[in-house]
This record gives C-alpha cells, structure tokens and sequence, in this order.
C-alpha cells in the first residue's frame, strides 16, 4: 500500500460524513464534561483506547481475512451496545463504501449492505488496496480521534494549534492502540460514551449528527 493511499484514508476532508460526527463531543461540551483542551485531550484518550481501538481491531480482522462481512457486521454490532452509535457507524460506512466502490471498482463489494459498519469497510478497503493490518488499525484509530477533536476544538472555540498539539501528544497511543487491534479482536465498551451518544438523540437542534 502507498503512503499517499494510506494518507488519504486518514485525511478529515475524505467525504464519507465524518465531519458531521462529534464521536460523543457534542454531548460531553453540553454536560460540562469538556471545558477546555486538557479535558479535551482526557476524552480523546480515552476514547481511542475503547472505541478506537473496538474500531480498529474489526477492520483489522477483516483485513486479515479473520472475518468475513457478514461477521464481522454482527460482531461490530455485538461491541456497540449504543444504537446511536451504531448508526453513526453505519452512516460512515455507507459514505466510505459508496468512495471505495469509485476507487476500487474492481474491488468485490457483494457481501455488504446498505449501510455496513465504517470498520467493516475499512477492513475491506484494505483487502482491496493491499493494506497491512496494521495500517488499518491505525487509519482507524487516527479517525476515530481526529473527528472528536475537531468537533471539540469548534465546539468550544480552542485554539487550532493548541488541538493539534495535543493530538501528536497521543500519537504515541494511537501507535500502541492499532499494534493492539491487529493481534486480536478487541470486546469491550465506554458505559460514558454510550449514555453521551443516546443522550445525544434528545438534544434540540444539535449541530452535529451523533
């Protein structure tokens, strides 16, 4: 897989709608929980040590050919207990697979429907583009932090520079995170990031979609 392939797939602006996701953000500003950029960098930490790394282990196994869609579907909606966030998910997978389909046209897209999970795309993009496991994981994990912190950093007006560095300080986990994801499936949730999520569905005029 080229660097420039694998850049691409971690860059914020691919259109698959991550940018109308704020990953739980949007919630957590409301309920006081985030306030500025060292709370900020405690959720991203957390949340890509659970959620992202939950993530990254799917679209690894996939990668590997450990799991099938199919499967890999079912075990994606087995570790997302929150049926807002599955569909946050699965909003992310149908914009990446309807990307995938226009790259990789030669790609087989068959076993997946409508609107699969973003992990279980990934996994497949990988195949597709001869990615490493481990470099999924790691596309995974990256976005899974990178979309939280930009809805935070717009949410509460923080300094551009200030998010930034703080996502190269948790670099060092992201690294460690997607190493994790590739060895084995990961099963676990985040109770906080799940309350944040339904909570989300009965906030009036909320600016983000989850």
């Amino acid at each position: 897989m080229s660097l420039a392939t694998l850049l691409t797939l971690a860059d914020s602006r691919l259109p698959i709608g991550g940018h109308v996701h704020s990953g739980g953000v949007e919630e957590a500003v409301a309920s006081g929980l985030l306030r500025d950029v060292a709370s900020v960098e405690s959720y991203l930490r957390r949340r890509v040590r659970t959620s992202g790394l939950v993530a990254a282990s799917l679209a690894a196994a996939v990668a590997a050919g450990a799991l099938d869609p199919g499967r890999a579907e079912l075990e994606a909606d087995a570790r997302t207990p929150s049926p807002s966030a599955r569909a946050a998910s699965r909003a992310q997978g149908r914009g990446l697979l309807r990307l995938a389909k226009q790259v990789w046209p030669q790609a087989d897209w068959s076993g997946l429907g409508a609107r699969p999970h973003l992990s279980t795309v990934f996994g497949l993009v990988a195949l597709a583009c001869d990615a490493a496991p481990e470099d999924i994981a790691a596309v995974t994990v990256y976005t899974t932090m990178t979309g939280a912190a930009t809805a935070a950093q717009r949410l509460l007006a923080l300094d551009p520079a200030a998010i930034a560095a703080c996502t190269v300080r948790l670099a060092p986990v992201c690294d460690a995170t997607a190493r994790a994801a590739a060895k084995s499936l990961a099963a676990l949730s985040d109770p906080l990031q799940d309350v944040l999520a339904e909570r989300h569905l009965h906030r009036e005029l909320p600016l983000f979609a989850s």
